[in-house]
């Protein structure tokens, strides 16, 4: 069903089949990087996600709750296979809708994407079963049952790679799923549906509806028959899930939104400290939930890190997504392409300088393009500091003390994770254990490990995922009590 570069119409996928595109009020496409209709998405309601959730229902009570272990790791293993298969095809349509440069669509969500299913399906086949004796004459053995109907909702700045995240271990317990994406980037999902019936996975075990979080997402969240639902988003729209979730008692994961700190200590190693935070600061235009948008520096190297970083971010090339040597691509909307630019005036405002970048890139005379701004003199009480931008746009600060930079680290409603750069082990453990985040890295960034749990604190985000810690989500777990 794909198309490749020239996009593709987006229809809902139900009980293993794509509905007629006339069947729905439709909705354009564009690709943000040059505005230009790149397809139909079909515009769903409630109507479409009684239909998906009945599917759902019938596909894991007719057979796919009691479906072997062994079937199911095949299943994810294949799914796996053909992303990568199809990971030029894939990468197209991720960087079409995304506006992300083509290199990094390629590279990092499709391989990631398939390592998921790949993960999944050897991390379930190697599971045990947890036993307690008792001294009384009796075993406890805890296992584990699928929910049944499970809800995804997907955000928009690595679509295929956390839906993956989700997907592949609510399937590989043997739930099933209704999913929508989100409403700006609705094309990899779409051709997931493909690629898991050509993976033999049964009708009905996956479904997708396309539309607006105000229509689809509300009626998935209010829906008796949905168990759970998996959110990767913003934290306002995770308190409306949980609001409208309440009556049927979900289950919730949030992976909400991040202010996340990267504090560098003087005795850093400043070559590998500039390189990474160029990274942790931009890729993906800065749209990364795990960005360390707030840098904190030790003033000793505050103005030889400040000018070196500067300098090269300067040097980033914002351009054609499609184009190998392009290190920042096209913000996903023009709104949200407005709003970023809100946000560095209202820096200029606040009383902050903008010593890299601080407007509109000029790329041509269409797409949604920012240059990559760094922005210091700012106080922690600033707006820009505190509130979660998710675009190419970081504050740098000094600070003096380990305490200092605690207190700033911490002094955020969020708390998503952070960074730590140091050679002395002993500050690492204090600094680390004394952050308030879900995930600390120390002397690196972006590293993960699919078995450890991965989750916000605070605003944040509701529970962990990754390894058993995910299972755990889509499953019910029991013991059974056995006196011999």
């Amino acid at each position: 069903m794909g198309n490749g570069a020239q996009g593709m119409d987006c229809r809902h996928f139900i009980d293993g089949q794509y509905i007629d595109l006339g069947a729905s009020p439709t909705f354009d496409n564009i690709n943000p990087a040059t505005e230009q209709v790149i397809g139909r998405i079909a515009e769903g309601g409630k109507a479409e996600v009684d239909l998906a959730v009945a599917a759902a229902k019938r596909a894991f009570n007719n057979g796919w709750k009691q479906s072997k272990l062994s079937e199911r790791a095949a299943i994810l293993r294949k799914i796996g296979d053909i992303i990568l298969h199809r990971k030029d095809e894939l990468a197209m349509l991720e960087t079409m809708d995304t506006g992300k440069p083509l290199w990094l669509s390629t590279n990092i969500d499709m391989v990631r994407s398939a390592g998921s299913y790949h993960f999944y399906a050897n991390f379930i086949s190697t599971m045990g079963t947890d036993a307690y004796p008792m001294e009384q004459g009796a075993m406890n053995f805890v296992v584990r049952r699928p929910l049944g109907v499970v809800g995804m909702i997907n955000p928009w700045n690595l679509p295929l790679l956390l839906l993956s995240a989700k997907l592949a271990p609510a399937l590989a317990m043997g739930n099933t799923v209704v999913l929508k994406p989100a409403r700006w980037t609705p094309m990899t999902a779409t051709l997931l549906g493909e690629i898991c019936k050509e993976a033999g996975l049964p009708d009905g075990v996956i479904n997708i509806v396309n539309g607006a979080g105000r229509s689809v997402g509300e009626a998935m969240a209010e829906h008796p028959d949905i168990r759970a639902i998996a959110f990767t988003g913003e934290t306002s729209t995770g308190k409306s899930i949980m609001k409208a979730g309440a009556a049927s008692l979900k289950r919730l994961s949030f992976e909400l939104g991040g202010k996340n700190p990267n504090i560098i200590f003087a005795d850093c190693d400043l070559d590998e400290v500039v390189d990474t935070s160029l990274r942790s600061s931009f890729i993906n235009q800065g749209a990364v939930c795990l960005c360390g948008s707030r840098i904190y520096v030790q003033r000793p190297i505050y103005e030889q890190f400040l000018e070196r970083f500067a300098e090269r971010t300067k040097q980033q090339i914002v351009g054609d997504p499609l184009q190998p040597n392009t290190n920042i691509g096209a913000l996903i909307s023009k709104q949200h392409y407005e709003r970023v630019l809100e946000y560095i005036e209202l820096a200029k405002q606040e009383g902050g300088q903008v010593i890299a970048g601080g407007g509109p890139a000029r790329v041509s005379d269409k797409g949604y393009y920012v240059e990559p701004t760094i922005i210091t003199s700012l106080t922690q009480d600033c707006r820009v500091i505190g509130e979660e931008i998710f675009g190419p746009v970081v504050t740098v600060q000094p600070f003096d003390t380990e305490e200092e930079v605690i207190g700033y680290a911490n002094d955020t409603h969020y708390g998503l994770s952070a960074s730590v750069w140091t050679k002395d082990s002993s500050r690492a453990f204090r600094v680390a254990h004394a952050i308030e985040a879900g995930l600390t890295w120390v002397n690196t960034w972006f590293l993960r490990d699919p078995r450890t749990p991965y989750g916000g604190e605070k605003m944040s985000g509701i529970g962990r995922q990754g390894g058993m810690f995910s299972l755990d989500f889509y499953s019910e777990v029991s013991t059974i009590c056995i006196k011999y």
